[in-house]
């Protein structure tokens, strides 16, 4: 992940602050909307994490297969990569 888990709990604490003061939201317990927004951004920015883990199995699977053909390991984790995004309709 790009951010530290420490920076996304600041980012969330900041983004529900600003939210209930513009009147954007209503929030009985901040605190329990902090947690679920920190939640939901370190899924979202561990998702290309998970991507990379699971490129790298795949291409474990095909290493033989690719050492045979000459095919470049960075192309094609690349290429298995963007097929994944698209698959998990994930911008990166």
């Amino acid at each position: 992940m790009i951010f530290s888990r420490e920076y996304v709990g600041y980012l969330a604490r900041h983004t529900v602050k600003h939210l209930i003061e513009a009147k954007m939201i209503r929030a009985d317990k901040p605190g329990a909307v902090e947690e679920r927004v920190n939640n939901g951004l370190l899924d979202e920015l561990s998702l290309e994490d998970r991507i990379n883990e699971e490129v790298r199995v795949i291409l474990d699977a095909y290493q033989n297969e690719m050492q045979r053909t000459g095919a470049s390991y960075a192309e094609m984790f690349k290429k298995v990569k963007i097929e994944l995004a698209r698959k998990y309709k994930a911008v990166l």
